[in-house]
């Protein structure tokens, strides 16, 4: 009888050993809200990318988080659309400049 106790203590300890690193490890269990239906979690317009825009974006969650690929996807739509507007603004820039060296 006294075995079988000993037994039943120590899968209770080894279970609650067990549940609380896998609460250190894997956090508490929040998700995020569900995406509404038929909504695409990755979607950005062709250009013109607003912060709204940016503050909308979901990604796709996977077992070990979200996936990888959407979220490479996103990053180099912003950097192309970040290099777009800064090459723009510097060709701004010039036309400026020559306009006020010419007068």
């Amino acid at each position: 009888m006294t075995t079988a106790l000993f037994y039943l203590v120590v899968m209770v300890f080894v279970a609650a050993v067990v549940f609380l690193l896998a609460s250190v490890l894997f956090g508490r269990g929040e998700e995020l809200p569900p995406l509404p239906p038929g909504a695409s979690p990755t979607r950005l317009p062709a250009s013109g990318v607003t912060s709204d825009d940016l503050r909308n974006v979901r990604f796709q969650l996977v077992l070990r988080g979200y996936k990888m690929s959407e979220v490479d996807w996103v990053l180099q739509r912003l950097g192309d659309e970040v290099d777009g507007l800064r090459s723009r603004i510097a060709e701004l820039e010039q036309q400026l400049e020559e306009k006020a060296a010419a007068q």
